[in-house]
């Protein structure tokens, strides 16, 4: 790297290549909360639903993701719930869609694998508790 200096005195830094400038690394949770965002602006897709004994308790939680980065690329598992009646493989195949495009444009990282497993399904109309 070469020094130049202006006419106050001070030391000016010519611009470093852009190959030499360093890289960028973005961990697996970082990847893993971006994803989960992205997740769940598909139309019809929750959080993920607790079970217990295969029976789903409790309140909804958000979407769910593990993510792994290695290198260049990133491998994505997914747990969401989806509003019944929209088909399964459906709503699997527009978050995976979703999530490669988004992620390579935000990241900057080319998704590899993405497992989705919907572990609820909700009616579209939620019950209504009676006024008293």
């Amino acid at each position: 790297m070469s020094t130049l200096t202006t006419t106050a005195g001070a030391p000016w830094t010519t611009p470093v290549e852009p190959g030499e400038r360093g890289r960028l690394t973005i961990s697996d949770g970082v990847v893993a909360r971006i994803a989960a965002h992205l997740a769940a602006e598909v139309h019809g897709v929750g959080g993920s639903a607790h079970r217990l004994l295969g029976v789903t308790v409790g309140a909804e939680r958000a979407v769910q993701v593990d993510a792994t980065v290695t290198g260049s690329s990133v491998a994505l598992v997914v747990r969401l719930s989806i509003t019944y009646p929209m088909s399964v493989r459906r709503a699997a195949e527009d978050v995976r869609g979703h999530l490669a495009r988004r992620i390579r444009v935000l990241t900057g990282l080319t998704v590899s694998r993405i497992e989705v497993t919907v572990t609820a399904l909700h009616s579209a109309a939620r019950a209504v508790g009676r006024v008293r």
